[in-house]
């Protein structure tokens, strides 16, 4: 009988033995098939994960970032022990002990499946496995996965800390809110750093991995306050937290950004506008694009805040005037359906209408609730309790042509602001006003124009209602505001400011038919110095000289300062109709103003990437006794500059000479008056389709556009200098306060000689009065007076041809050393008409 027992208990052993080891040679050769050609887990070593690219203004401050992820990278060393523990106790208790997976957890995982029927089933994953489900395997459900998230999660652990294994997993994981990682959805959540979190805000967090939709702070607010509580509970019962800690954790509420019970960070946040999508734009392009939204960039910009915001408030109020001058009401064409004003609050906050205009005081959503006899009943969104009534009163639309009840219908959703006997929203408050976002549109960008740094941009009216960057993407036809490269070609070549040249109808065969260009003002002058010539913009002067010096040599140096990539060699190209942008004009008029030298326009000082190593740095200049202790107080380092000259310094003064006449007593007299120096030239094109100014003091050079985005007539009576000419006022009335002005720099090689403005006769040195100009020649240059030519080719029958003179051309020295014949076309005190047209 024992000997029966004792062979039962052999066999049965037996049995048991050999079915264990079939089970561990079945689950040996399962983990064998699928331990093959898995990928490679030892990339993790050295992973970076995608993060936000911030870009900051100089002061230092975030001014916007960029993000398909929104992440923000924290090593392990950085993450706070209370952060780690939450979501240790929340996912993964036994990380610190197991080996990649928790075989218990994986028992009681597949009994509560059995118990359910299959109907409660859990992952039982822990944070290793996490890790390698997240980075290197999909997220489905099936067995072959579990099986090969746990040989990985064992590898991983033999070649990673757990601290390391740790990081990649608070880095990485999706918190819900577009919130990857623990730091960006503590900002997201509560507005705060990680090290500033408390307890049951950190368990709130490690409560959102399981279903970020399924605990939202808002509408599953009470699932997440018990889900928060159950993480609390774990980090007492793991050792974390005292009893005491944990009981008064967890009477507190929950509470959230997203509740409002803080400010979003977001609101720290200017809005995204016309600057920093701009450097997005270039950074994408410079860097690729990938590299720009996921490689953690730190983008110092080089905006001014202070200017960015005076720019857009002097290109809006222009806009909005000219808009309203012509009485036509739009609104936003948007309308809230008669069934949803009930509720219109939530109804209007879904409309997509801008929100990021403050002109003269911040622009405000509103829906009409009534159109009543005298005033327009509004809704309006941020309106409370306390704040003046929202009503429109009938008078505040006396600008609007038509009928008070024909513009406006219940439902309407319109933009408005605060009326305050001060500026900026400041004094007493007058009434709510009716405003609207204008058709037409323009830009406006300032830099400095020794550096290159661009301190501010304005695209248009309002980015949130048109992200179309005008002062770089519109390609516009600049006008008379191109003129100064066809002088500057002139005065490199031989020519002076008191050159005569004829001003008078001429005709030209083309292709499509004889062609008669005018002055805008159908006025002409006769013979005319070059000075005039630009002061007062005249079309004629301009193309008989473009056609003297040559298309070939002003087509070269529109390419050389960057106007044009290829200019097109046509004589109504010398009057600005080839089309360019804002932003490349701006840059070659700050070369005349820095006397010549090329400068690079950049929005962008440095940039670092997510290490802090420095891959773009744009000042280039050395300083070669920076490091000396030595320097005296009174002394700064000496800075070398390899700039290019692109320009004689003489022909750079000249220019600037001349069209510092432009501003003092020409086209842009009545709109431009600064107390420093300035310099500019206005631009208008046929039919007054787009109006320009461009200018410049010492400093700053800035620019502005004006003109429909599908080109159509401003109307009669528009030009640069009345539309463009005071904004160019607005913001340079500001700026010089900042960045100061002075006297434009004279280069030595000038010598100055009194001359008579109107008719280019050379003066005495006492000579005094309003038509008395000190010129500034080349030095040896001998003037030459007296000799009058004429080209000899078809005028307007209303001005008589010119006797032709005997003489013959005069040879002379241009600014670059070569030799070159003057007339019988023109020189100093001599008579041309060109050739032209």
């Amino acid at each position: 009988m024992i000997r029966f027992i004792m062979s039962a208990f052999g066999g049965l052993f037996s049995l048991i033995t050999m079915s264990l080891f079939m089970v561990a040679l079945a689950i040996g050769a399962v983990f064998w098939v699928y331990g093959r050609d898995l990928p490679s887990h030892e990339s993790l070593a050295q992973y970076t994960p995608p993060t936000i690219s911030r870009i900051y203004s100089g002061e230092g401050r975030i001014i916007d970032e960029f993000a398909r992820e929104r992440r923000l990278f924290v090593p392990a060393s950085d993450i706070p022990d209370l952060v780690k523990e939450a979501f240790i106790s929340a996912e993964d208790k036994y990380f610190y002990s197991h080996h990649g997976y928790d075989a218990r957890g994986i028992l009681s995982a597949a009994v509560d499946a059995v118990k359910s029927g299959g109907k409660n089933v859990r992952g039982a994953s822990t944070i290793t496995q996490q890790v390698m489900k997240n980075f290197l395997l999909s997220g489905d459900r099936r067995i072959e996965r579990k099986i090969k998230e746990i040989i990985l999660a064992t590898r991983l652990e033999e070649s990673l800390s757990k601290e390391k294994i740790l990081e990649l997993y608070l880095n990485e994981i999706f918190l819900g809110q577009n919130s990857y990682g623990v730091a960006a959805a503590a900002q997201t959540y509560f507005n705060k750093t990680l090290a500033e979190l408390a307890p049951h805000e950190a368990a709130m967090l490690a409560s959102l991995p399981k279903a970020p939709s399924d605990y939202h702070p808002v509408r599953r607010k009470e699932r997440l306050l018990s889900r928060r509580n159950y993480v609390l509970k774990e980090m007492m019962e793991n050792g974390y937290l005292t009893q005491a800690v944990y009981e008064e954790e967890r009477a507190k509420p929950l509470r959230s950004v997203q509740n409002g019970d803080f400010d979003s960070f977001k609101e720290e946040l200017p809005p995204r506008d016309y600057f920093t999508d701009e450097i997005r734009r270039q950074l994408s392009r410079n860097f690729g694009e990938e590299e720009f939204f996921s490689g953690g960039m730190n983008v110092r910009a080089t905006i001014d805040p202070q200017m960015q915001k005076i720019a857009a408030n002097a290109l809006r109020w222009q806009l909005e005037r000219y808009d309203r001058s012509l009485g036509r009401w739009r609104g936003t064409g948007e309308k809230i359906a008669a069934a949803d004003l009930e509720n219109w609050r939530e109804a209007l906050s879904n409309i997509i209408v801008p929100r990021d205009i403050d002109l003269d005081s911040t622009w405000y959503p509103a829906v009409v609730l009534g159109v009543e006899d005298q005033q327009l009943r509004l809704g309006i969104e941020g309106w409370k309790e306390g704040d003046p009534d929202p009503v429109v009163p009938r008078k505040d639309i006396s600008w609007i042509k038509g009928s008070f009840f024909d513009n406006f219908e219940t439902g309407d959703v319109v933009l408005v602001r605060r009326m305050t006997s001060g500026d900026n929203g400041a004094g007493d408050f007058i009434r709510w006003t009716l405003r609207q976002v204008p058709q037409v549109q323009g830009a406006f960008m300032a830099m400095d124009v020794n550096t290159g740094r661009v301190i501010a941009m304005q695209g248009g009216f309002s980015y949130q209602d048109s992200v179309y960057n005008r002062a770089t993407q519109a390609k516009r036809q600049p006008g008379s505001s191109f003129k100064p490269f066809v002088y500057a070609s002139a005065l490199d070549s031989g020519y002076t400011p008191a050159t005569i040249v004829v001003d008078a109808p001429i005709e030209i065969d083309t292709p499509q038919g004889l062609w008669r260009p005018k002055n805008a003002s159908n006025q002409y002058y006769g013979p005319t110095p070059l000075r005039t010539g630009i002061e007062r913009s005249r079309n004629l002067m301009t193309i008989r000289l473009a056609q003297e010096v040559g298309m070939d040599v002003v087509a070269d140096y529109a390419e050389r300062f960057g106007v044009y990539d290829r200019m097109g060699q046509f004589l109504a190209n010398a009057l600005g109709s080839q089309e360019t942008t804002l932003f490349k004009m701006v840059s070659a008029y700050a070369m005349f103003a820095n006397g010549g030298e090329r400068v690079e326009p950049t929005l962008v000082d440095r940039v670092q990437d997510r290490y802090g190593h420095t891959v773009y740095k744009h000042d280039e200049r050395e300083c070669t006794d920076c490091a000396n202790p030595g320097i005296p107080a009174d002394r700064s380092p000496a800075i070398v500059s390899r700039r290019e000259r692109v320009m004689n310094a003489v022909t750079a003064y000249q220019l600037t000479s001349m069209m510092r006449g432009v501003v003092e007593r020409g086209t842009a007299s009545k709109y431009v008056n600064l107390p420093v120096p300035t310099a500019g030239k206005t631009g208008t094109t046929n039919d007054a389709k787009d109006v320009w100014f461009v200018g410049f003091t010492s400093n700053i050079v800035a620019g502005c556009y004006i003109g429909y985005d599908t080109p159509r007539s401003l109307g009669r009576g528009a030009s640069g200098g009345g539309m463009c000419g005071p904004v160019f006022q607005k913001f340079m009335s500001k700026a010089i306060k900042k960045y100061g002005g002075g006297k434009f720099k004279v280069p030595s090689e000038c010598q100055f000689i009194n001359i008579d403005r109107f008719s280019g006769a050379r003066l005495g040195p006492d000579a005094s009065g309003d038509n008395v100009v000190s010129e500034c020649f080349r030095e040896g240059e001998e003037p030459i007076f007296g000799v009058t030519f004429d080209g000899g080719f078809a005028m307007g029958s209303n001005l008589p041809l010119f006797k032709e003179a005997e003489s013959g051309g005069k040879q002379v020295t241009t600014s670059s050393g070569k030799k070159a014949v003057v007339g019988p076309k023109a020189s100093f005190g001599t008579l041309s008409s060109g050739g032209l047209y």
